[in-house]
């Protein structure tokens, strides 16, 4: 039992997470600790005397998304390696997820021959990229050095400056969205001018169409 590695997943598609968690606990040596639905619910569930060795971790998911679980993890358990599991094939998403801790970014059709390898990779190497996500990185290390790219824009949007972002690809007003982040009209008025600055957009249907774009929101 000692060599023994745990997982963790946090999804928030219930039969994806249990499905995929009946299909770890088959790899040899591997056991899925438990599941989460979003990063809130993992922290909740978290034990630290107890931490899994790699958490799976999807990108969107409500209350508290992958970029910002995978930041809290960096800071508060960097012993845990992050593998960000996703449908998004985005730049900006794969190098924002690794910007903020991830070790290792994995799609979801992917084959499990492939995940069970990341798993492998990650705990002997310290990180796990396949082809696709690695010629993305290449591809955007330039971009990243230049501070007028979107691509950079993106990985550089504040916490409060993203969800804001993913509310205002809603159907909700802007007085709905103060009141659900807490916050006074004048300052979501305060962020949304911000981001028409940083995102070069003038309008709330641009703010939307730049987080599609950039796999921040799904339709």
């Amino acid at each position: 039992m000692s060599d023994t590695k745990y997982i963790t997943i946090v999804d928030d598609h219930t039969m994806f997470r249990k499905g995929l968690a009946a299909l770890i606990n088959l790899f040899p040596n591997y056991k899925v600790l438990f599941d989460a639905a979003n990063g809130q619910d993992f922290i909740k569930q978290l034990q630290p005397k107890h931490v899994p060795d790699i958490l799976l971790l999807d990108i969107a998911m409500p209350e508290m998304d992958g970029y910002t679980t995978a930041n809290w993890v960096r800071v508060n358990h960097p012993e845990i390696k992050v593998l960000a599991l996703s449908t998004m094939d985005a730049d900006a998403a794969i190098i924002k997820m690794i910007k903020n801790g991830a070790k290792g970014y994995v799609l979801k059709d992917a084959e499990p021959t492939e995940l069970k390898r990341a798993f492998d990779e990650v705990l002997s190497l310290g990180y796990y990229y396949n082809d696709l996500v690695s010629r993305k990185i290449m591809q955007s290390v330039s971009q990243l050095a230049d501070n007028s790219t979107s691509l950079n824009t993106f990985a550089n949007l504040t916490e409060k400056e993203l969800a804001f972002l993913k509310l205002a690809c809603s159907e909700k007003t802007y007085f709905e969205i103060a009141k659900e982040m807490f916050l006074s009209e004048r300052t979501i008025d305060g962020y949304r001018d911000a981001l028409f600055k940083k995102l070069n957009v003038g309008t709330r249907v641009g703010l939307v169409m730049y987080a599609i774009r950039n796999g921040l929101v799904q339709l």
